[in-house]
């Protein structure tokens, strides 16, 4: 089964594709929970784009699909989730085999919609028997079909079919809402290319987005673009930790107020968040007039309100009422001193805390910090807001407490050294890029929902969301991540975000082995142009027996992998590293033994098939990742880490977990190679790539004749072909990766190998009794893979 192709016209990537009936015992003796990997946003050139609304179940909520069983003569669809028969609206009169809605041909099990003309007044004409509905791949209808199709909502919410003009009829609603917030203790070099790369976005924001700026230091600035005397800016103590309601007292929001009818109405000032086209000669001149604060005591720390500052942000946006999908961007270059969300003290006394300080409990503010964050994120939640850091400094800012608002929001977390570097320039100008249409690609107020047949039930969710805490008969008890729903808050997303939900078989369903479930997930979402579009994927498998072949033979290794990284890391933000290492080895045990075939006390006679070989090894590269180990990680790389593990697809995140290895030599084209130190030789090249950083990595002859000059050489252009290869490879790992990876080029014994060394299976070690003197050494207490897996081999025939 080729999982890759099926997750192309999916989304999804499920850790087991076959589910055993009956009992939810079963499903958990298969050790690597039922999980699917969903990619909302997937790119595929054959989604049918439809500009009219799904019809919708009347009793479960969900959407009409291929799946669902239609009688044509009497108009009624039964859904295939709960079995219940809906009619159909009378403009579906002319609905037959031979003229179906997109949603029901069998080869769409994902489709798009979008109404751009929903407050347009619906003619009545039923659906003409003789028009097509076949929409154009990834464009909707077809022309014809374009032109005599429209739709409209009936009283009970279903959509109908009438033959109007869809021509001119997108109407823009108010648009998305940018608040930058800018650290003013950025020295005045870096500052001046983060002010032009602020004025390059603004340049790039559509005309119906509406602006804002929060400066700060020990102070939190508010610029007021609606004042028009002068410059105004109110100030806000950034030592007090303000309610929403009072941010928007202080500033004065709802000061305006008119009498209707007897009756006192509120009006909000907007000169705080402001329309582009009318203020962006203001807000252009605000944001080259902001400059460093240079008073910072002599042994002490800028004094910095970042905390603060970004919940008077998210103040603005809530007391203004943008509800519809808006953006906190941060842009600091230290930690926060004062305040509410605290780091370190201002006194350079103080160390900022390390992964030692809170394993210990030795860091004073970082439960505080976290909670207020954390309250932080069910504003956000519910105001839609993103949150975005860009952090450019040598030291930590706190990345590790701002984690659970960025992640929850959805939002973009860049840690850098600073703003000069090309990284920032490329981060930023990514996120504003637009599409082919002119907008933004972005998302807004974005929300997903999971309807599933009898017998399945949900247990949460592991990534960028917010569980709404919406319960029904198909959430279950067993809550895992963000649990207890099955509709999720995600705010925004990209076409690169992967959602992990987790499921369990409900043990008071009785399913037949053979018959199938049916799974849909529906997401909702604004795009760039503000537009409403949801997209809906319904898949069906089939129940199977206890001790079906198809189990195995369904089984994804790289997914599992994923989904044990996910939970892994999920643990690991309570429990101490060796705890989540210890579960990981007692799962993997369980499970060689539950599908390895060998006899009983016997390790040389243990194997495992090829559906299952690759999964010990992923583990092994997991346990000794920075995933889980923190040693050499601060505190904020490590939330980076995690935080990027948490949202990336299965293919980036396979990456992560056991990085690739390409070897270049004068034998032939690259060819991969083990991960391991006995691939380092002085005549090859190695391009290693793990995803966070990519390494070219010289052998010490091949570094020897580049110092030589010999690529230079007319007579040894092979040679300089040699170099050339593995650095265009590298420009292309790199190109489509935001964050930007850092790209290392380093020689054989240097410093800079560390990188590479550090990932590699540490097969000859110092403690090896026969070392080849050429061969590399790897200065570590870790076991290689093969007594890692000889290990297991020997626990796994003991079970």
């Amino acid at each position: 089964m080729d999982f890759v192709e099926l997750e192309a016209i999916e989304g999804l990537r499920w850790s087991w594709n076959s589910w055993p009936a009956s009992s939810k015992s079963k499903a958990s003796s298969l050790i690597i929970p039922l999980s699917i990997m969903c990619t909302p946003l997937s790119q595929s050139s054959d989604l049918p784009l439809l500009p009219y609304d799904p019809l919708f179940c009347l009793k479960c909520d969900a959407v009409m699909n291929p799946y669902a069983r239609v009688d044509y003569q009497s108009k009624i669809w039964l859904c295939p989730f709960c079995h219940y028969k809906n009619f159909f609206p009378k403009s579906y009169a002319g609905i037959g085999e031979s003229n179906l809605p997109a949603e029901l041909y069998p080869t769409y099990s994902t489709v798009e919609y979008h109404n751009p003309s929903k407050s347009v007044s619906t003619l009545s004409s039923n659906l003409n028997a003789n028009s097509s509905l076949k929409p154009t791949r990834g464009n909707g209808l077809s022309s014809s079909s374009l032109s005599s199709l429209t739709l409209s909502r009936t009283s009970s919410g279903n959509s109908l079919f009438s033959p109007a003009s869809l021509a001119g009829m997108d109407s823009k609603g108010a648009g998305p809402g940018f608040i930058f917030v800018v650290d003013l203790y950025t020295v005045e070099s870096e500052l001046r290319v983060l002010k032009n790369e602020l004025l390059l976005a603004v340049a790039q924001l559509p005309d119906n987005a509406v602006v804002g700026l929060v400066t700060f230091d020990s102070m939190v600035r508010v610029h007021d673009f609606g004042f028009a005397e002068c410059m105004r800016v109110v100030l806000l103590h950034g030592d007090r930790e303000l309610t929403s309601d009072q941010i928007q007292q202080f500033l004065g929001l709802h000061i305006v107020k008119q009498h209707n009818f007897g009756k006192a109405v509120t009006y909000p000032k907007q000169g705080f968040l402001v329309p582009v086209p009318e203020f962006e000669f203001s807000v252009t001149v605000a944001i080259e007039e902001i400059h460093s604060s240079a008073l910072v005591v002599p042994g002490h720390r800028p004094r910095r309100a970042t905390g603060a500052a970004i919940s008077v942000a998210a103040g603005i946006l809530e007391g203004c009422s943008v509800n519809k999908g808006s953006r906190i961007m941060v842009f600091t270059s230290g930690p926060a001193t004062v305040g509410p969300g605290i780091i370190v003290e201002s006194d350079r006394v103080h160390s900022i805390r390390n992964h030692r300080d809170l394993i210990n409990g030795c860091a004073p503010f970082f439960d505080k910090s976290s909670r207020f964050y954390k309250q932080l994120s069910n504003r956000l939640c519910d105001g839609s807001m993103v949150l975005d850091l860009f952090a450019c400094a040598l030291d930590q800012v706190g990345a590790a407490e701002l984690k659970a608002p960025i992640e929850s929001s959805g939002g973009f977390m860049m840690l850098g050294e600073s703003f000069v570097a090309d990284q920032f320039r490329k981060c930023l100008r990514h996120i504003f890029s637009h599409d082919e249409d002119g907008n933004l690609k972005m998302c807004f107020d974005a929300s997903m929902k999971i309807v599933t047949s009898d017998g399945v039930k949900i247990c949460g969710a592991l990534g960028p969301c917010f569980s709404l805490k919406k319960k029904n008969y198909s959430v279950s008890d067993n809550e895992i991540g963000e649990g207890g729903t099955n509709t999720w808050k995600l705010n925004t997303f990209t076409d690169k975000t992967c959602i992990a939900f987790f499921f369990q078989v409900s043990e008071d369903q009785g399913v037949e082995p053979g018959s199938a479930f049916f799974i849909q997930f529906i997401t909702r979402y604004r795009d760039g142009a503000m537009g409403v579009r949801k997209r809906v994927t319904t898949v069906a498998r089939r129940w199977v027996g206890k001790h079906s072949p198809d189990i195995a033979a369904g089984f994804d290794q790289e997914a599992a992998a994923v989904v044990m990284a996910r939970l892994a890391i999920h643990r690991a933000e309570r429990h101490y590293a060796r705890e989540v290492i210890q579960w990981l080895d007692d799962n993997l045990i369980q499970f060689a033994s539950k599908f390895g075939d060998f006899i009983q006390n016997v390790p040389s006679s243990f194997r495992l098939s090829s559906n299952f070989s690759l999964f010990p090894q992923f583990m092994y590269f997991l346990r000794r990742s920075q995933f889980i180990g923190v040693l050499n990680s601060t505190p904020d790389e490590t939330a980076f880490f995690r935080l990027m593990l948490n949202r990336e697809g299965v293919a980036g995140s396979t990456v992560m977990i056991q990085p690739t290895l390409l070897q270049y030599s004068f034998d032939g084209p690259p060819i991969p190679a083990l991960l391991d130190v006995c691939s380092i030789s002085p005549d090859v090249i190695l391009l290693f790539d793990s995803y966070f950083y990519v390494v070219i990595h010289y052998g010490s002859k091949i570094a020897q004749w580049r110092k030589l000059g010999y690529h230079e050489d007319p007579n040894h252009e092979s040679f300089s072909k040699l170099l050339e290869a593995p650095e265009l490879d590298a420009e292309q790992l790199i190109a489509g990766r935001v964050p930007v990876t850092k790209l290392i080029k380093c020689d054989q014994h240097s410093s800079q190998s560390r990188f590479l060394l550090a990932k590699l299976n540490p097969s000859v070690t110092q403690k090896s009794m026969y070392t080849n003197s050429a061969q590399e050494v790897v200065f570590t207490d870790d076991v290689s893979l093969q007594v890692f897996l000889d290990h297991l081999q020997d626990l796994a025939v003991q079970v």
